[in-house]
């Protein structure tokens, strides 16, 4: 069972993680690859939607989803989009990113193989990790704007369409761990961090929903 307080503990960071970004028209959208298909249902949306010509899907896989994406996030997105009618066309994966990181540099290679001229960029992720994945893109790609999207989703709606609540919060300590520790090692831009938000993560960690911590250094 998950306590009422871990449940408003989580709350807090999941509105932390929201970027609030109104999408706009981007060079470019880039769906960052993990467990949630929803990420490549939203940007095959925001596709349709006229906010960007092309798509980048990327993602390898990971202990997370080697067994429910067992060829890779980012060709089982792919799949997805097709089935929602975005063409073959206007779709490129990238199959080796591991993290958020290789994710934003890997994607930016790929473009700048293909010639590609990026000026923005749409960026599709989990809506736990909306302000991870900016950091992230802010400090790896500073010349281009960055507008952050995800499915807009409540966070019991969200843990009820995973149907593994635990892992949600787990994930999102984990993102909020990130958040702490990634800009002092240049992974991501530093961002003020509200004390309330502190403290919910603290007291999650506290509680065992630690399962996606990496070492601090």
């Amino acid at each position: 069972m998950i306590s009422a307080q871990a449940w408003s503990d989580a709350q807090r960071l999941w509105e932390f993680q929201q970027m609030d970004h109104e999408p706009r028209p981007c060079s470019v959208g880039i769906g960052l690859g993990s467990h949630d298909l929803g990420v490549a249902d939203v940007t095959a949306n925001l596709y349709r939607r006229g906010m960007f010509p092309l798509i980048v899907f990327t993602g390898a896989t990971s202990r997370t989803t080697r067994d429910r994406m067992p060829r890779g996030e980012a060709e089982h997105y792919r799949e997805r989009a097709l089935g929602l009618g975005v063409p073959a066309s206007a779709i490129l994966v990238e199959p080796k990113a591991r993290n958020t990181g290789e994710n934003i540099d890997f994607a930016r290679g790929l473009l700048a193989e293909r010639g590609i001229d990026v000026s923005s960029v749409l960026l599709v992720s989990k809506p736990y990790e909306e302000r991870r994945a900016y950091a992230t893109a802010r400090r790896l790609w500073p010349e281009v704007e960055i507008v952050s999207a995800s499915a807009p989703m409540t966070l019991s709606e969200y843990a009820d369409s995973i149907g593994d609540p635990r892992l949600v919060l787990d994930m999102l300590v984990g993102a909020q761990q990130r958040l702490l520790i990634y800009p002092e090692q240049g992974f991501m831009i530093r961002q003020e961090v509200p004390d309330s938000v502190a403290a919910a993560y603290e007291h999650l960690c506290s509680e065992g929903f630690t399962s996606r911590l990496v070492p601090a250094n």
